[in-house]
């Protein structure tokens, strides 16, 4: 009997029990000379003492394709390339692990890695490929950030969840005159506010590709008010930023947490329209942990499904180094290098941004002056 070992690294998003849900059943209807395990939180179900893994069977994945989260937990803490470990004097850095975890998975007789993350983890991926480990990578985030994939699974419920937040914006701002900034995710990457943006019919719209001149905002919100009657939606993506400005974060409190924690810059916006002289009264909303949690939408649960049953396959033939990928609606496969070497942001001449400018939404790249 083979043996696959899946984790699942990085923040939480809908359909990571759906790909779990299909490396098992894949691994059950193809021959059923696998067993699956998973690792808890990540590869620190491994590397912890005592070490934290689990039997993944057709009973443990039973109906958890339409349930948010991951059975077998996530961590954002666990890189073993670059691991958090505190010091005798209580101060921490970061230490290579990765020889260690290749040993112990190796004793512990997996043939494989199915590993589900996004860009950090699938880095993280190719590394242990390059070291000696036998690792396939399956695609997932909410920001849509993996160039080599038209669609990570995830995406597409955050935007459902931004757009269904949106609408309801859209009415308590036209009863109350109101001006409403909603903050979304997206970290250097604005899909999620740019689709939210032409779903939910918003008239501003920033995200982190396109820094903004904060008096096109003042003259588009003047242009939408006659004396005290209009109302005014903006989407801002949590990486946005204006003109020579920088995004709004802090550094993480939990111990070993190297990443900066980004939010609140739709509250900076409203203090900068408030002291403009805007009269109409302003309200923010930022969605935050909304948008990675919950039941995921159809198109999730199919795509995340397809893709797990996808990583199966490739472990069957031994195609290790790659990772899954929905391409030219197909499901393919991808090196791991070729899987993280562009950055998918949005581009300035995508469809999206021309169709968001033919609809009137403004990018805050006009050039107004004040």
């Amino acid at each position: 009997m083979k043996k696959i070992l899946v984790t699942t690294g990085g923040g939480d998003c809908p359909g990571l029990n759906a790909v779990i849900r299909g490396i098992v059943k894949a691994a059950k209807n193809n021959g059923d000379e696998y067993e699956v395990w998973g690792s808890i939180e990540a590869f620190n179900g491994v590397l912890n003492e005592p070490q934290r893994i689990v039997r993944l069977d057709e009973e443990a994945v039973g109906g958890i394709h339409v349930k948010g989260g991951t059975i077998i937990r996530t961590t954002n803490k666990g890189n073993p390339v670059d691991f958090p470990t505190q010091l005798a004097d209580g101060t921490w850095t970061t230490v290579d692990r990765s020889k260690e975890l290749i040993d112990k998975i190796h004793a512990l007789g997996f043939d494989a890695v199915i590993n589900i993350g996004g860009d950090g983890s699938q880095k993280i991926s190719q590394t242990l490929f390059e070291n000696g480990l036998n690792v396939i990578g399956v695609p997932k985030t909410i920001d849509n950030d993996l160039s080599a994939t038209d669609y990570t699974f995830g995406f597409n419920t955050a935007v459902q969840i931004t757009t269904d937040s949106f609408d309801k914006l859209v009415t308590t701002a036209e009863s109350h005159n109101r001006i409403m900034i909603m903050e979304v995710m997206g970290r250097d990457a604005g899909w999620i506010a740019l689709h939210t943006a032409i779903a939910g019919g918003a008239e501003i719209c920033l995200i982190p590709e396109i820094p903004y001149n904060f008096c096109d905002i003042v003259e588009r919100i003047k242009s939408r008010y006659e004396g005290d009657t209009g109302f005014v939606n903006i989407v801002i993506a949590e990486g946005a930023k204006p003109v020579d400005g920088s995004v709004v974060g802090e550094a993480a409190k939990d111990a070993g947490d190297a990443h900066v924690k980004l939010g609140g810059i739709g509250n900076v916006l409203r203090a900068q329209l408030e002291n403009s002289g805007i009269e109409a009264q302003i309200r923010t909303t930022i969605l935050g942990h909304t948008q990675r949690g919950g039941t995921p939408i159809a198109f999730d649960r199919i795509l995340a499904s397809a893709m797990g049953t996808k990583a199966f396959e490739l472990v069957q033939n031994k195609e290790f180094g790659r990772m899954v990928a929905f391409k030219n609606n197909d499901m393919i496969s991808v090196t791991l290098t070729e899987a993280t070497e562009v950055y998918n942001t949005v581009s300035l001449d995508h469809y999206l941004i021309k169709t968001a400018r033919d609809l009137g939404i403004a990018l805050g790249d006009e050039g107004a002056v004040c």
